[in-house]
């Protein structure tokens, strides 16, 4: 049997002192076990049981938003093109296909004309960008709150 995996994704977080970061964090918790039987076992890992909204959002090229808060926690997941974020404690990650980010900026305070985090696209081709919005409001002020 294989060694279970290793996923990374970002988190954008905001510290007790309301500023946002980005930290580089691992999905490690996974089980191996049948989606539904009789499928083959997976590396299957459930990350939240609750509500969600999906939705797909293509930035096109260029385009580059005023600083803003996520306005949920939310997974977004590049399909295509890229994309970058910025967050207030000067820390800019490019993103593309198969790459994830975990929103969960919500509760910064505004500093210097910055609040919550920027982003925008990466060279010269729309990004598309699938979101998964959670039900409910951030979690605990620290990183990496999924393994």
């Amino acid at each position: 049997m294989s060694e279970a995996p290793k996923v990374p994704y970002w988190h954008v977080w905001t510290d007790e002192g309301g500023v946002s970061h980005q930290t580089r964090c691992v999905l490690t918790e996974f089980d191996l076990s049948s989606i539904s039987p009789p499928a083959k076992p997976q590396w299957l890992g459930a990350k939240t049981r609750s509500a969600a909204d999906i939705s797909v959002t293509v930035l096109p090229v260029g385009w580059v938003g005023d600083w803003h808060e996520n306005p949920k926690p939310q997974w977004i997941i590049p399909l295509s093109g890229r994309w970058f974020v910025e967050t207030m404690d000067g820390v800019r990650v490019e993103m593309g296909p198969g790459e994830a980010s975990f929103g969960e900026d919500q509760g910064t305070r505004a500093r210097d004309g910055r609040q919550g985090h920027a982003s925008g696209t990466v060279g010269d081709e729309p990004a598309v960008l699938m979101l998964i919005q959670l039900e409910g409001g951030p979690g605990p002020r620290s990183p990496c709150r999924f393994k």
